[in-house]
């Protein structure tokens, strides 16, 4: 459940306890010393764990509630503000995780959607004013109070510099994908929330130059021990060499978002990219590890339930890595009193709808299936199959060499059984027959009466490039869950995978339903407080995307890579 934003941050969080709890953990494994010793790192945690508050007004606020003679004795200045920064590319916090993640992103990548119980939801394309702020908000404000703080603690360490930069680059992305024009390149340089935007063209220019900076810095201390970072860095404990793999791997996604609006960049980045080292094997996988994983919290609301897209690609495809990722349904539409949960014969894999708008809780939580998590799950940033698949694109449209371009996705199928612990992908790779299921809803509500897609799963050399560029998407796709602000972005850049129609538009945006929202509207506070410049942002949008008529602050504006015709989409 989404709570209102409270002044008390344990309140706002019920997920808070949990964290000071890890972070107290952390303190005592980093100095050996008892975790009752850590009460003023404790009241730094919750410094930092408090988001919601006014829009700009934090990015030149010390996050730390102590003195800097005091974090020194412990060596933990810079390291916490690290570990903060990589708690953010994706949100570990429950809800600042649904927000960003469950009720935004994961829907519109065909991944995951919820209950009606909100009446106003992006779902159905109303989101309230809480809704829009949350996404946008948040995300800079929790960002931009520990970046500052390695800059300013940190400016000679070159390492803690490349990290810092690193994770904003790997946080903002997200947003100005989301959402085009943001403000990046001077929001350091001001303390009022008068603040100008970005273009998006402008972002992604700027965030490629930092790249370029981060790599350097990795690569010159590359031998460094990983003794030195190992305390503060959950994703690869300090081996800077992994660290150089995810940022080239990175700049690899970000320039292959670019390949229809800018086809020369994409190919000057996405070369760099793999020259420089890429995410190939799992061994090299970016997770953030922690031992509360909070999307195991949110399973438990009842808020929400597998997307029926990807339940119905996967059980059209008979694919054996549903098993490791979903749950089968609690019960058959109709049981008796004394059995609550049907019988195994009767339980399925079956998704709901996204924009489901009807029903009580109890059928909405019994009758689809949920998603498989444990609080000791690491968090998925990326991983070697996703790598494999934009390879495959690249060979595919940049080389025009079929032959690799197939032996990247199908290494990328066999990576992603691998990193799921499913058996089968030769018998997988090999099947030419199968096409996602027709989608029948246990409710009867909304069931649809055609496949979303004829993609099969064999890769066909006799097939045309965008046939096989949507066989790409697809399995780079199901490989990629629950990243679904990245399932978002690939299905608005490429029209892949084929989604289904959304059932409903309650709101005032003029979405073509077959091919859904296309981003996110600003939040209203931004019109309040900064209202020159973020109308400059929205003038940019039509700018930026002039040849698909977008205009306006609307969820039907494209941003500035989300160019490709719907009538190349086969």
């Amino acid at each position: 459940m989404i709570h209102n934003h409270t002044h008390n941050p344990a309140e706002k969080h019920p997920g808070f306890l949990s964290a000071i709890r890890e972070a107290t953990e952390f303190m005592s494994r980093v100095f050996f010393l008892p975790a009752k010793n850590f009460v003023v790192p404790v009241a730094l945690a919750a410094g930092i764990l408090t988001g919601c508050t006014s829009r700009f007004e934090i990015y030149n606020t010390n996050p730390n509630q102590v003195t800097k003679d005091q974090m020194d004795a412990y060596n933990y200045l810079v390291g916490a503000k690290i570990v903060s920064l990589q708690g953010l590319v994706i949100p570990i916090q429950e809800h600042q995780y649904q927000y960003q993640e469950s009720l935004s992103g994961s829907p519109y990548g065909g991944y995951i959607a919820s209950y009606q119980k909100w009446a106003q939801r992006w779902e159905t394309y109303n989101p309230d004013n809480q809704w829009r702020a949350t996404p946008f908000k948040d995300v800079i404000t929790n960002l931009y109070a520990p970046y500052r703080g390695v800059l300013n603690d940190a400016p000679d360490d070159p390492v803690a510099v490349a990290f810092a930069d690193l994770f904003r680059v790997a946080v903002m992305h997200r947003l100005t994908d989301n959402y085009g024009p943001i403000p990046y390149s001077n929001v350091l340089e001001t303390e009022e929330a008068v603040v100008t935007y970005d273009s998006q063209q402008e972002v992604y220019t700027q965030m490629f130059a930092e790249l370029d900076g981060v790599i350097e810095a990795f690569t010159a201390n590359r031998d460094i021990p990983a003794a030195q970072w190992s305390a503060y860095d959950r994703v690869y404990y300090g081996d800077i060499n992994k660290w150089i793999k995810y940022a080239n791997s990175l700049r690899l996604r970000m320039a292959t978002r670019l390949r229809y609006v800018d086809e020369a960049l994409y190919k000057e980045q996405a070369a760099k990219a793999i020259a420089g080292g890429l995410i190939l094997t799992n061994e090299d996988n970016a997770y953030y590890h922690t031992t509360d994983n909070r999307v195991a919290v949110i399973n438990s609301w009842g808020d929400h339930r597998v997307a029926a897209d990807i339940i119905c690609y996967m059980n059209g495809y008979n694919d054996p890595r549903r098993e490791k990722m979903f749950e089968k349904n609690l019960m058959p539409l109709v049981v008796s009193d004394t059995s609550p949960v049907g019988p195994e014969e009767d339980r399925k894999y079956v998704g709901a709808r996204v924009g489901f708008n009807s029903s009580e809780a109890s059928d909405f939580q019994y009758n689809y299936s949920n998603w498989k998590v444990v609080s000791s799950d690491p968090i998925l940033w990326m991983n070697a199959a996703e790598v494999n698949f934009l390879l495959a694109e690249y060979e595919l449209m940049a080389n025009h060499d079929a032959a690799a371009a197939k032996n990247y996705y199908e290494t990328g199928i066999r990576l992603s059984f691998e990193e799921r612990g499913a058996s089968g992908a030769e018998d997988y790779i090999k099947d030419s027959e199968s096409i996602p299921e027709i989608y029948a809803d246990p409710l009867g509500e909304y069931t649809m009466t055609k496949v979303m897609s004829e993609c099969t799963i064999a890769w066909d050399d006799a097939a045309d490039d965008e046939s096989r560029l949507e066989k790409i998407i697809t399995q780079k796709w199901i490989a990629n869950f629950p990243l679904g602000n990245e399932a978002w972005a690939e299905y608005r850049r490429t029209g892949y995978p084929k989604l289904m129609p959304a059932p409903h538009n309650l709101g005032p945006y003029n979405i073509d339903l077959n091919h859904h929202a296309r981003r996110l509207p600003y939040p209203v506070e931004e019109y309040e407080q900064n209202n020159a410049n973020v109308n400059a942002a929205i003038a940019m949008i039509g700018q930026e995307n002039s040849l698909n008529g977008s205009s306006g602050d609307s969820m039907a504006s494209r941003v500035w890579w989300d160019v490709k015709p719907y009538s190349e989409i086969k």
